[in-house]
């Protein structure tokens, strides 16, 4: 889960940018009346186009990205009796979910760690570290299953992505108009728009689509909350206590910083950072458990 978020929200920043700029080479992308002041039903629809556009991407390059990334290799044909059981763990835990059968990886990590993607909850990959194997109890490593299992039956990469497309379309929108007072107000340009123009909206895009990930954090810890308690549903609640118990006496996570959101823990931050944490602390998470 944590290489989840934040390789999706990373890609998605790429690919608006890419977008935005591609648009205006076409010279698709005018946003202007007439009289040279903003259009704001244009605007909006390019925002859309923009923002979910690149929402639904990066979505669809996500299980790409993450094997990429990590360098998963999905077992295609079992090897051993630890392969042999991890393909029967899941494919019992998706039938119980009522989803189909996932992809299932192995990644070599040292780090205690699984994580689940896809663009569709029936076409996802599940995929484990070789630390996690070796560091958890078969009970733990089921229950780590479960719970990614849950994140693709939930539909929860489907749902980052139209919160981050709604995030998307406020951002490219917002970027414009400062892109706009910056050109006519601070530079007095009074015939199309300069290059202080669109500095400035690169610039304004950039600054905003990290603020705004805090939105989707947000949305992404709940879903953690979520995907805790569906583990509990398939594979009881001890289990995953225990898993996380675990996972909080090990060491920190070290998943690229760009996969953060897709593990099953994630990173500790302090002060405001909390904001930009794709997790909640593994201290609430096995709280919520134990109250449930």
């Amino acid at each position: 889960m944590i290489k989840r978020v934040a390789l999706f929200i990373a890609t998605n920043l790429a690919v608006i940018l890419v977008l935005s700029i591609v648009l205006r080479l076409l010279g698709i992308d005018s946003v202007q009346t007439a009289q040279g002041e903003i259009d704001y039903e244009a605007l909006l629809v390019l925002s859309l186009v923009i923002g979910f556009g690149g929402s639904f991407i990066s979505l669809a390059m996500s299980k790409w990205m993450a094997k990429r990334s990590t360098g998963a290799q999905v077992i295609e044909q079992p090897r051993n009796a630890t392969e042999s059981w991890l393909v029967s763990t899941v494919q019992q835990q998706a039938q119980k979910a009522g989803i189909d059968m996932p992809e299932v990886a192995i990644y070599n990590s040292p780090d205690m760690n699984a994580f689940a993607t896809g663009m569709r909850r029936n076409s996802a990959l599940v995929a484990v570290s070789t630390g996690l194997l070796q560091g958890m109890t078969k009970e733990e490593v089921e229950a780590v299953l479960a719970h990614e299992v849950t994140h693709v039956a939930n539909g929860d990469m489907v749902t980052l992505a139209l919160v981050q497309g709604v995030v998307n379309t406020f951002v490219i929108f917002l970027s414009r108009i400062v892109g706009h007072i910056v050109d006519r107000v601070l530079l007095k340009n009074e015939e199309g728009y300069g290059i202080g123009y669109f500095a400035s909206v690169i610039v304004a895009q950039l600054v905003l689509g990290i603020l705004a990930s805090t939105i989707v954090m947000w949305v992404s810890r709940q879903r953690e909350f979520r995907a805790d308690a569906g583990s509990a549903e398939l594979n009881g609640k001890q289990p995953m206590i225990n898993a996380l118990a675990r996972l909080e006496r090990g060491a920190p996570a070290q998943l690229p910083e760009s996969l953060e959101a897709f593990g099953i823990s994630g990173a500790k931050r302090m002060g405001l950072q909390k904001l930009f944490m794709s997790h909640p602390p593994i201290s609430e998470r096995i709280q919520a458990l134990q109250n449930a």
